[in-house]
């Protein structure tokens, strides 16, 4: 049996990725004649037409499209294992690509880095900001190795570890406080006046679950892209706002005259990492668990 040559299956996931030969080409850094040929070798290898030309233009076939999803897989492989070889079996050496989503990374990047530099001397560790749609979706085309990320979420084809909970809090303006229901009924508040994130957040879809919001005519139209934006929000007396634990401990509420309380029922949101299935770095990720867990407003995890 002939074996696909891995960079080949290389340009083909680029090449889906960017639905473009020439920037394809210039990405993997080889003329579009190379990448051209290429893909015309594995539609030869494997009997199958890959792409449907027509001038120009192009379109993935099926088949082409499932080759791409187990191309990727098998790239992933290939990559752990050469920073395996690399490390000589360090399993605590080598390269971590680590994703965290925008409410938690601020709070979190400095303990993950003395985490790391005291526990993995010879770990390289580079740190990226985004939204969870975008994170999973670089987990799973490989180019980020492991993620923490606010839970429940689905993760298809990864597994998950919770590592801490961290509470929800009302916050609100102090002249605002008087006027809130005893005992607290997320119900009673005006029409508009809670404040959250926009969608593309998934802590606003965990504060709505949690804190009991859903189908509320409480949460305002105006959505903010930042948590330090709802701060600002709610220190202008404009309404309130729902706050992780995990950002009050880090200060955002200092220079404003916001007061915070435990959410309704002692809401909470889950922060646990991710990873794919089928990596063979479980090890190394377990013990980060272990140590990340400290840094949680209610710890899961014990070393």
């Amino acid at each position: 049996m002939k074996w696909p040559n891995l960079k080949h299956l290389h340009y083909l996931v680029v090449l889906h990725e960017v639905q473009h030969f020439n920037k394809a080409a210039q990405l993997c850094c080889v003329s579009q004649s190379t990448l051209s040929t290429a893909i015309q070798n594995l539609e030869e290898q494997f009997s199958c037409q890959l792409l449907e030309r027509d001038h120009k233009t192009f379109v993935f076939t099926p088949f082409g499209l499932e080759l791409v999803e187990r191309s990727k897989k098998l790239l992933n492989d290939a990559t752990e294992l050469v920073n395996f070889a690399h490390s000589a079996g360090n399993w605590q050496a080598g390269s971590l690509k680590l994703g965290v989503i925008p409410t938690i990374a601020p709070f979190i990047f400095e303990g993950i880095l003395s985490v790391v530099n005291t526990h993995f001397a010879e770990l390289q560790l580079k740190l990226q900001e985004d939204t969870t749609e975008n994170l999973l979706r670089q987990l799973n085309d490989g180019i980020l190795d492991l993620l923490i990320l606010a839970l429940p979420m689905e993760t298809p084809g990864c597994k998950q570890l919770v590592i801490g909970h961290d509470p929800f809090h009302l916050v609100a303006h102090k002249d605002l406080i008087d006027s809130l229901p005893e005992p607290m009924d997320m119900s009673a508040l005006p029409k508009d006046s809670v404040f959250l994130l926009q969608r593309e957040h998934c802590m606003t879809g965990h504060a709505v679950s949690a804190c009991r919001l859903k189908h509320s005519e409480q949460v305002s139209s105006l959505a903010a892209s930042s948590l330090h934006t709802l701060v600002e929000l709610a220190n202008s007396k404009l309404g309130y706002t729902f706050m992780p634990e995990l950002a009050i401990n880090h200060h955002i509420l200092n220079s404003s005259q916001l007061v915070s309380m435990p959410a309704e029922d002692n809401a909470y949101r889950e922060i646990g990492l991710v990873w794919r299935s089928g990596t063979t770095r479980v090890r190394l990720f377990r013990m980060l668990a272990e140590l990340l867990s400290a840094l949680m407003p209610i710890p899961t995890l014990k070393k």
